[in-house]
């Protein structure tokens, strides 16, 4: 993504080389006959499809075939495919893959080839296909196991560099919390077990845990300690299973407390190149007052009246970013983002594309899990495993675009909210553009606010509510 008047990268999947017969036959044994036959369609408005039909026969002898038959539909964006249309005369439109070891072909062997065929959502290249060129490899995005954090406010708190017996009961009551999400009888025994190994890392870790807070604020942290060890109160560590919901999102947020106290600051050095950079040393948080801009109104809420304006507050994640968080939360108190255009455009609302406000081309800036310091001009590898601390595959996630210049750089201005739909994104629910830009918040107030924003809708005013004390400007370095 780089203006707003162009489509970004994001929207479609970038890789069109994502389908080889010979990769799809490979799902079945040698003694198949594969005909596959497809009909592509022209584009009309802003959408184009691909029919596909998939003809199987497996002989019992030679005279004695049972065929079927498999349709699939793949849609594509109008600019995927090619505007001459006598392109598409010279395309070959059946293929025929026939093998010559007899042997007998297994139901599942099917199943596991409509899968494949039915995981592939990308636009097909309708020219000049070179089939055994295309790489298997390329064709579906690396499934992790991983869990990939699905809300704003887990992301944020797994980005948090605090002590490790603290991330211990993180990930302890983390678990807890899927297993409630279960269907009908819940593994209480897990539960419960869950709930004592985080209390008893609490309790043998107490010195340890007060001791990652600095002086001046041990005392807070001892108060939020004592809270969260307590099993009678509501956002304590509760013992009894036929309780263990109760409070557990309380727990969790205690839990990120005590860890944002034990996380003052940067937990590692920025490169000297990059001190001229504003930069946020922490957590701070930006409130956008967005009005509709044909006049009309939000959607109330339950009970509420309809609105002129909405709210929406955004978390900035300067641990994990603190460079493009640093650039964003200064536009924001020079007020560069006060009466800035949004547009809606697929699965993104991207500000305006304005370069005369005094930001600065920040280098593409992504943390790495498992890494203790982010890269920079460096994408990510998704299909190898690699995934950011900071996922773009979230709804909500705030990220800035790419630079006009080099994709190496993010734009000094110019960023855009996330709307995740698992539904257009790759194996394990990972967005085709992972990894690719510098995400550097989440939207944690306002959510339901997002889809009701249209083209042309402004932000009338922004303002950082919290961290002012965490930017540290150039000339303060």
């Amino acid at each position: 993504m780089r203006r707003a008047k162009t489509s970004p990268s994001f929207l479609s999947v970038t890789n069109s080389q994502l389908f080889c017969p010979f990769f799809f036959a490979m799902a079945f044994p040698l003694s198949s006959s594969i005909t596959l036959s497809f009909t592509p369609s022209l584009p009309k408005h802003h959408s184009s499809s691909i029919h596909f039909g998939f003809r199987f026969s497996q002989a019992r002898n030679q005279e004695n075939a049972r065929p079927f038959q498999l349709k699939v539909q793949c849609k594509a964006s109008k600019d995927d495919f090619l505007k001459d249309r006598s392109q598409y005369r010279n395309i070959p439109t059946s293929f025929n893959l026939s093998t010559l070891i007899n042997g007998k072909m297994k139901l599942k062997t099917v199943i596991a080839a409509i899968l494949i065929v039915a995981q592939v959502t990308s636009p097909l290249p309708l020219a000049g296909w070179d089939f055994w060129s295309i790489l298997p490899a390329n064709a579906v995005l690396y499934s992790p196991e991983t869990k990939l954090p699905r809300t704003g406010e887990l992301a944020l708190r797994r980005a948090i560099p605090a002590n490790t017996n603290m991330k211990a009961i993180q990930a302890s009551l983390e678990e807890l919390s899927y297993l409630l999400r279960i269907p009908q009888r819940k593994p209480y025994g897990t539960m419960e077990g869950n709930v004592k190994k985080a209390l008893k890392i609490a309790v043998d870790g107490k010195d340890s845990i007060l001791a990652s807070i600095p002086a001046d604020l041990r005392e807070k942290g001892s108060i939020l300690y004592s809270s969260l060890i307590d099993g009678k109160r509501p956002h304590g560590l509760i013992v009894d299973p036929d309780r263990v919901s109760v409070g557990l999102a309380s727990s969790l947020d205690t839990v990120a407390e005590l860890e944002l106290l034990q996380a003052p600051g940067l937990s590692f050095l920025l490169p000297e190149q990059y001190l001229k950079y504003p930069r946020l040393t922490g957590r701070a948080v930006v409130e956008l007052t967005i009005e509709k801009g044909d006049g009309s109104s939000f959607t109330p809420e339950v009970g509420g009246e309809p609105r002129k304006t909405a709210t929406i507050q955004v978390v900035l994640d300067g641990y994990s970013a603190p460079l493009t968080t640093g650039n964003f939360a200064k536009l924001v108190t020079d007020g560069a983002y006060d009466g800035t255009k949004l547009s809606c455009i697929n699965q993104a609302i991207i500000s305006e594309n304005d370069t005369g406000k005094n930001g600065y081309s920040v280098p593409l800036e992504i943390m790495p899990s498992g890494q203790f310091e982010p890269l920079y001009k460096t994408t990510l590898s998704v299909q190898d495993g690699e995934l950011p601390v900071l996922p773009l595959s979230v709804y909500g996630a705030v990220a800035m675009a790419h630079s006009d210049v080099s994709e190496e750089y993010s734009s000094p201005y110019q960023f855009f909210f996330y709307l995740y739909d698992k539904r257009n994104s790759g194996l394990g629910g990972i967005s085709f553009d992972e990894g690719q830009f510098s995400v550097f918040g989440y939207t944690t107030a306002g959510r339901e606010i997002l889809p009701q924003i249209r083209t042309g809708d402004v932000i009338k005013s922004a303002k950082l509510v919290e961290g002012q004390d965490r930017l540290v400007l150039p000339n303060e370095s």
